[in-house]
């Protein structure tokens, strides 16, 4: 994990994805998408299975590292409606019963419009956007809020750099915004898509903001375009 500072609080950047904001004890978890291998494999399209359990034992190992009381999930719990088969729901609420203690908090986002708010036995407080956390409005679409730093997801944000023998890299990337001598505060960041089986989007960052991609297990910062 990288340790950085964010709206002058202390945060954990995981190799999963999730961002972790220490005074709060909460995990944030963006566009995690459970269910969309079912949905498309219910429209006849071949994709492979394992993805749910893939991504639970992600943010299990997040959970463990980060000893998180709180997840906030930033839009985007599930893929679809047809996201709520028996197999993938079974297996969430396993989970669940697991982390009995765990409190859970899901702000909608676009697909959870669609896909409807998780099953009652899975204990979620739903909410829509922005919901207030300290300093941060966590929402699951990056907008600016007036006073407050945005964290939120929708994008999937990824970054390319050079690899070997003149070969491109597409990571999945923290994108977080310039929170430097703003008043009031309304910088935006966006979390890479935690869900394994999700596509990402090449970003083009602006001078003062912060790009950390993720090779693997690692989280490394890219150096930041200066400010004019």
């Amino acid at each position: 994990m990288l340790r950085i500072r964010l709206a002058g609080q202390d945060a954990l950047l995981h190799p999963s994805g999730a961002l972790f904001l220490t005074a709060e004890s909460t995990l944030l978890v963006a566009d995690a998408h459970f269910g969309k291998a079912v949905s498309f494999r219910k429209l006849g399209v071949p994709v492979p299975h394992g993805t749910t359990l893939a991504n639970l034992d992600r943010l299990e190992r997040a959970l463990a590292d980060t000893g998180a009381h709180r997840v906030v999930f930033l839009g985007d719990f599930l893929h679809s409606r047809r996201s709520h088969a028996a197999g993938t729901q079974a297996q969430l609420a396993a989970w669940r019963e697991r982390h009995a203690v765990l409190e859970l908090v899901l702000v909608r986002g676009n697909h959870d419009d669609r896909a409807g708010d998780p099953p009652a036995g899975l204990r979620f407080t739903v909410v829509d956007e922005p919901f207030a956390l300290g300093p941060f409005a966590l929402c699951h679409h990056p907008q600016p809020a007036a006073g407050r730093y945005v964290l939120a997801g929708h994008w999937h944000p990824c970054i390319s750099v050079a690899g070997r023998a003149f070969e491109r890299l597409r990571l999945p990337c923290f994108w977080l915004g310039d929170d430097s001598g703003q008043l009031p505060l309304q910088a935006v960041g966006i979390l890479p898509a935690f869900g394994s089986f999700t596509g990402m989007h090449r970003i083009e960052p602006r001078a003062g903001d912060r790009i950390f991609p993720i090779a693997g297990e690692v989280v490394r910062a890219l150096p930041v375009l200066p400010v004019p």
